[in-house]
């Protein structure tokens, strides 16, 4: 069956007020971003229903990429046939002689925003249901309450549009609802199942990644880069911002007691990413920490941590265990990239026993010995900001290296 349309029903949208349709807005301008190359679709987004006129466009394809825009609920490949009941009559039969080949319970379910149409809600499920049942006796059995497949019949003005599949969206609010944030993006597990969280209640994402040349290796920044494409899927694109940071590492090192120095390393990565946070207008920082999992994640580290910046550091996977984090990273696609072996700057320099229960006056009285504005400044100076697409392949480029690790 050639479909012509494919309904999208929202989920929290519908909860939203009077902000509801800057949401649908949005909403609409992401689904059209997934569907860029689609170049005959068009896109309708209305306060009850978002409407996709695929137009010839390939509907596997089109729903393949609607399966990943946050916002969506669920929708549903429709058909639209000519405003009479034969026509509807016609098209319902043939969508169960297609997609039926054993005895099922179903029902007919009909909306009606054309009034003018000869037939109400109750008489068009009556006379399409009876139609079905006569024309398919051994298929067919009619169940109100909990049928193995509803028919949903909309009347319109411009037609009649028949579905007869729900198909699961990514839920969540569209990306972009809820301002910009800064993510500290390193290339482990749990940093991108943040990111994806974060994406989920709307955030729209720039990732910050640390890299210390000689000490990691372009691979490392690579796999970054690809973890960042796995995730560009469900936004369209992101922002990857390369953040130097060997300098700081080496000064950290040699003026810093080793039971500090992963806290201090993480006290001028917090702010350098504050930083970058105001200046490219942001609302707050996130990251993959995880209660309790490493030293550097321990509640009074983190209070030692982000005591040098005032603005939200926010942890969408805080409460979750290693075996909830992974689960997730797997669904999403980037578990296979996340246990690649590598050195990041996160180990490099890293002291065999790091104080779990670091100190603020003694991170404040380690950190006297350091230039800290200067190190700030040239490590600032030295970013490089790039737009991540989905589709871009950054491991390739490092194939024969890859495949040594493997």
């Amino acid at each position: 069956m050639q479909y012509t349309e494919i309904m999208v029903r929202y989920g929290e949208l519908s909860t939203k007020g009077h902000n509801k349709k800057s949401f649908i807005d949005r909403l609409g301008d992401n689904v059209r971003h997934a569907l860029h190359s689609f170049d005959q679709v068009k896109v309708h987004a209305q306060r009850d229903r978002l409407h996709v006129e695929l137009n010839g466009a390939d509907y596997d394809q089109v729903m393949d990429r609607l399966k990943l825009v946050f916002g969506i609920q669920n929708f549903s490949p429709s058909i639209r046939v000519e405003k009479s009941f034969d026509a509807a009559a016609k098209a319902a039969a043939q969508m169960i002689e297609e997609q039926v080949d054993h005895p099922i319970t179903f029902k007919i379910e009909t909306r009606r925003s054309d009034h003018h149409f000869e037939l109400d809600t109750f008489a068009m499920n009556n006379k399409l249901g009876g139609y079905l049942l006569d024309k398919f006796p051994d298929k067919l059995k009619v169940d109100v309450h909990h049928p193995d497949l509803t028919l949903r019949v909309e009347i319109r003005l411009n037609g009649i549009f028949l579905s007869s599949e729900t198909i699961k969206g990514a839920g969540g609010l569209p990306v972009g609802t809820a301002g910009k944030g800064m993510m500290m993006m390193s290339g482990g597990i749990d940093s991108p199942v943040a990111a994806y969280l974060a994406m989920k209640r709307g955030v729209s994402l720039e990732m910050v990644h640390f890299y210390s040349p000689p000490y990691t290796s372009p691979q490392a920044l690579a796999k970054a880069q690809q973890l960042t494409e796995r995730l560009a899927k469900y936004s369209g694109s992101i922002r990857f911002i390369q953040v130097p940071f060997a300098e700081i590492q080496e000064t950290v090192k040699e003026k810093v007691p080793e039971g500090y120095l992963m806290t201090v390393q993480r006290r001028m990565m917090l702010r350098l990413a504050a930083a970058l946070m105001v200046k490219r207008h942001g609302l707050a920082i996130f990251n993959g920490e995880s209660l309790g999992q490493v030293a550097s994640q321990t509640m009074e580290s983190m209070l030692a941590i982000n005591d040098v910046t005032s603005y939200p550091v926010l942890r969408p996977v805080l409460s979750y265990d290693k075996t909830e984090i992974i689960k997730i990273a797997e669904q999403i696609g980037t578990y296979d990239l996340s246990i690649l072996p590598y050195e990041d700057c996160c180990t490099v320099f890293t002291p065999p026993s790091p104080k779990t229960r670091p100190n603020v006056e003694r991170a404040r009285k380690y950190e006297q010995r350091l230039d800290i504005e200067g190190l700030m400044k040239r490590s600032l100076d030295g970013i490089k900001i790039t737009n991540i697409h989905p589709g871009e392949d950054f491991l390739n480029q490092n194939e024969d290296v890859f495949a040594e690790l493997l």
